[in-house]
């Protein structure tokens, strides 16, 4: 979950190195680190606890203070954000960690750390650290000892490494070379004029690279200026495809927001029209929506089964109801860190769909792997970033559109990835006897979905008054029926992610069963109440709870007339086909949490313990 960047150039390469930290903040943001060869071959190194901004103050104290042979150009370098695993977010532990001549930056997680920094100790190295990462740079650096180039070194303590790693590793005596490694954590190579980059995304070398090439599983590489040599698991030397990608260069623009989080959400308008562009046509899908081989699967599905962790999970959730009601298949969602670590049963045709923002997180990469084995008929992937393991590794894949999302808390990916669910439902639905006047309703809907979603935005400072009853609160309680449930569920989780305040959301159902023995006058309870065929039972839950003090905020539909009252705080949400209702009722429950935070003071964009990749277990 951490940021890795790294330059080899004939040019000063500090800037790419802190620009391409400030663009991975949002993989980790406990510490950082640069460590960089002058021209002189001199191995310096710059480490700060907290976010990259503290390192970048830190180098520009050291430029000011350098005398009078002014600021040697530094022509390679590696650079790191951490997200911290072993030992706390300190200097001492910040990358990149060093051995000697050896400097070592690394994303993952050496399982076996401890029985190789028993046999490094006995060997005589000393620890600064406690890290796993450091078990790195030791054991390169003992091999280097023994004669072996930096390439061979790295080569010989692989196969010693257990658990996952992305690594990256240059030596003070060979200042023209980084020597890459990649197991389970992804590495991309960004191609220049006369120099080379590497990073763990693409989207940190927007500004100097526009061709890259995806490390694959086992892959090591030593890059040099102008050279580099890619090498599989076995030694052998292999060519990796080169990729071109238009990355966004306004995606580390706020656009005059306060935060990317706000920003993010104010753009879903123009995130779904995207993600149906060329997908839906003026009274269906369109017949290019999906790539003829991936059609031609679908027609061989009898059941389904969703992969993904946290906010993708509650995307599968709410994508199980659309499956079974519109296709009349059955579809199983699988927490992707459960499925990958029990035995599975996988009935006939059955289709594997992972979802994930990234196209990285460890689980469901991991999930997918093992599911290929499991007999599934094919592997579906609805991802957001072109080029991903998961888009590499997949059989098929549908591209959310989403754009670069920054903010840790998911927001607009979310609504993207709901949007792509809905339109495969339609698809295996059309397939499975949907009537061709419901697929014609729910795509005339669609058309308007965009519109419907800047309506609920300018409900923004209605939510804003409402969150400020939040303030004090420590607890909440989120409520939803049907295919609101999931959407309760990640309501529930924004609260938590961005505002530390403690809350869950159940299915409105089960309230009696458990849950109404926490409600109380300083329990908030959101309700998510569209007007469908289960808003009578809702209302008895709604009573079950005023019963007993419980304070309520219900998102409802405005033609269902709910009245405001002084436990009874409602916000009239505009009309939409029912099939819509979770996509559009997910918004503002994005706002509440948004202001909520506000008001508790947090860090919005970059809330504590979290990362936005999640790349390791």
């Amino acid at each position: 979950m951490c940021g890795i960047v790294g330059a080899v150039s004939n040019k000063d390469v500090k800037s790419v190195l802190i620009e391409g930290l400030k663009r991975l903040e949002y993989r980790g943001y406990d510490s950082a680190g640069v460590a960089a060869v002058d021209s002189e071959g001199r191995l310096q190194r710059w480490r700060a606890a907290g976010k990259v901004v503290n390192l970048a103050e830190k180098l520009q104290q050291h430029d000011s203070t350098v005398g009078e042979g002014g600021v040697l150009p530094h022509t390679a370098g590696i650079a790191h954000t951490r997200w911290a695993t072993h030992g706390k977010p300190t200097e001492a532990n910040a990358h990149p960690h060093v051995s000697g001549s050896i400097a070592v930056v690394h994303n993952g997680i050496i399982e076996n750390h401890a029985q190789l920094r028993t046999q490094l100790q006995a060997d005589g190295f000393i620890f600064n650290s406690d890290t796993d990462t450091e078990v790195i740079a030791h054991g390169v650096t003992a091999l280097r000892a023994g004669g072996l180039s930096l390439l061979e070194s790295v080569q010989r303590l692989l196969p010693t490494l257990e658990g996952a790693y992305g690594t990256v590793i240059m030596d003070e005596s060979q200042p023209d070379t980084l020597v890459v490694a990649r197991s389970g954590s992804p590495l991309v190579i960004g191609l220049g004029q006369g120099e080379h980059f590497i990073a763990s995304d693409a989207m940190a070398l927007a500004d100097v690279a526009s061709e890259f090439m995806y490390l694959e599983e086992g892959d090591v590489a030593e890059i040099c200026a102008q050279s580099l040599a890619i090498f599989n698991a076995e030694g052998q030397s292999v060519e990796r495809a080169i990729t071109q990608l238009a990355l966004e260069q306004s995606a580390t623009d706020k656009g005059g927001y306060r935060h990317y989080m706000l920003k993010e959400i104010m753009e879903q308008p123009q995130v779904v029209a995207r993600v149906l562009e060329g997908r839906l046509a003026a009274e269906g899908l369109s017949q290019s929506a999906f790539e003829p081989a991936l059609a031609d699967v679908f027609k061989q599905v009898r059941s389904v089964t969703i992969l993904a962790c946290g906010t993708s999970y509650n995307a599968g959730m709410v994508a199980r109801y659309w499956i079974e009601q519109l296709a009349g298949i059955p579809c199983h969602v699988e927490v992707a860190s459960e499925f990958r670590y029990r035995s599975v049963a996988v009935a006939d045709n059955s289709l594997l769909i992972t979802i994930s923002q990234s196209g990285e997180t460890a689980d469901t990469l991991a999930g997918l792997r093992k599911a290929k084995a499991a007999g599934f008929l094919a592997s579906l992937t609805i991802c957001n970033v072109p080029g991903s393991s998961l888009d590499r590794e997949s059989d098929f894949t549908f591209i959310s559109r989403a754009g670069t999302e920054v903010g840790v808390a998911s927001t607009k990916a979310f609504t993207a990835q709901l949007v792509s669910l809905l339109l495969v439902s339609l698809q295996l639905g059309r397939l499975n006897g949907l009537p061709a006047s419901t697929e014609r309703t729910i795509c005339t809907a669609l058309h308007g979905l965009a519109v419907d979603i800047e309506s609920v935005l300018e409900l923004d400072k209605e939510i804003e008054a409402l969150a400020s009853s939040f303030a004090n609160k420590h607890h909440a309680l989120y409520l939803g029926r049907g295919e609101q449930y999931p959407i309760a569920m990640e309501g529930a989780l924004k609260l938590k992610e961005i505002s530390y305040i403690h809350a869950e959301a159940y299915a409105a159902g089960e309230l009696k069963h458990g849950p109404l023995a926490l409600i109380d006058d300083d329990m908030p309870v959101v309700v998510v109440a569209p007007n469908n065929e289960l808003l009578d039972k809702l209302r008895s839950n709604i009573e079950e709870v005023r019963a007993r003090g419980g304070i309520f905020y219900i998102f409802a539909d405005r033609e269902d007339h709910f009245a405001s009252s002084d436990v009874l705080k409602v916000v009239e949400m505009p009309h939409v086909e029912k099939i819509l209702e979770p996509i559009l009722y997910n918004i503002p429950l994005q706002l509440l949490s948004y202001h909520v935070a506000l008001i508790k003071g947090t860090d919005v964009d970059q809330p504590r313990n979290l990362a936005k990749s999640v790349t390791v277990e």
